[in-house]
């Protein structure tokens, strides 16, 4: 083999070696990707044609055999109580379902979880130490849901995961208005969510200062989007969507679903 033969396959090596790294390599979500998945998420709730899943028919609805992502979601849903439709409509609105998303503010994989949180989440449920894995993102994200819901209810778990369980609870304190980007996630998510609950769950001790070392998508107003302008002028909040489902005793317990019990 001469000399530039011998060159020419050590470089062609050499760049298949970069194009494999490049494809684990995180991807940083711009504010105009996260922009897009909202406004998608606008025109699907907004087009009669088309049906977004009932959280209920969603338990009913067998997972793809073939779809990893699928089976994740349903054994999330399954865990925790929260209904498939809740997970997916999240993770389309946080990552559009890319799973090396990362966000200016650092949230990671498809449920775009923030450092610290998945530390906290990684622990207690004896997951991995990739935050990027399909399923350990899935399960942290659909129990860091659980819990918010059953402190803040619906819909103000979601503004509490979009912005943070702190700035949620400033909000409800002092009035101080949601960012502008958290509004439009609420207006688009919200109706999805609609007056559903979780599945029946049963009641198991955590850390109850856990979530004030674990703040999620703490985001910055200039991040709103341009397609759900609208969203930003909704009217203030009403306080309605601060009432948590669970007991004044234990309001910072988590809640893991029977065994054997499919959520309602």
């Amino acid at each position: 083999m001469t000399t530039a033969r011998r060159s020419t396959c050590r470089g062609t090596v050499r760049d298949r070696a970069k194009i494999g790294a490049d494809r684990l390599r995180p991807r940083r979500r711009s504010k105009r990707g996260r922009a897009l998945s909202l406004a998608w998420l606008a025109v699907i709730a907004s087009t009669p044609a088309m049906v977004w899943p009932d959280p209920a028919a969603a338990q009913t609805r067998p997972s793809d055999p073939v779809d990893p992502v699928a089976q994740h979601v349903a054994e999330a849903s399954r865990r925790f109580g929260i209904p498939q439709a809740w997970i997916w409509a999240v993770m389309r609105a946080e990552s559009a379902g890319d799973v090396r998303a990362v966000s200016h503010a650092g949230a990671m994989g498809l449920m775009q979880i923030m450092p610290a949180t998945w530390i906290y989440l990684r622990g207690r449920y004896s997951l991995g130490d990739d935050p990027y894995h399909v399923r350990d993102n899935i399960i942290a994200g659909t129990a860091y849901l659980r819990e918010l819901h059953d402190r803040f209810g619906s819909p103000g778990f979601l503004a509490a995961y979009n912005a943070g369980p702190g700035r949620y609870e400033q909000h409800l304190a002092t009035g101080r208005p949601l960012p502008r980007e958290t509004r439009a996630y609420l207006a688009i998510l919200a109706p999805m969510v609609g007056g559903s609950q979780p599945g029946r769950a049963m009641i198991a001790p955590a850390d109850p200062l856990a979530w004030t070392r674990a703040p999620l998508f703490a985001m910055p107003a200039e991040d709103a989007l341009a397609a759900s302008q609208a969203a930003a002028e909704m009217p203030p909040d009403d306080g309605t969507a601060a009432q948590a489902v669970a007991s004044e005793e234990h309001p910072d317990r988590l809640f893991i679903p029977l065994s054997g019990q499919e959520p309602s």
